[in-house]
């Protein structure tokens, strides 16, 4: 298991989110920066945007998701 903040994924935040895997941490940050835009958290809206606007660009989507999965595998353990 290994953590990466909000913050390591592009948000505002320390929030942290645990996974197996990069992909499930990915996801688990996918629904936090909706959960908390959605409780009124204006905070993470620009991170939401960057999110949702991620795949309307295929090729620089790729490159965060591929920085994402690099700095995931580099984390130790926990």
């Amino acid at each position: 298991m290994k953590t990466m903040t909000c913050q390591q994924l592009g948000g505002p935040c320390s929030f942290e989110h645990k996974g197996e895997t990069a992909d499930e941490v990915i996801k688990a940050q996918d629904r936090h920066l909706r959960d908390a835009v959605s409780g009124g958290d204006e905070t993470h809206q620009q991170a939401l945007k960057e999110m949702k606007g991620r795949w309307k660009n295929p090729i620089a989507g790729m490159g965060w998701y591929r920085k994402a999965k690099k700095d995931f595998a580099a984390l130790p353990e926990s």
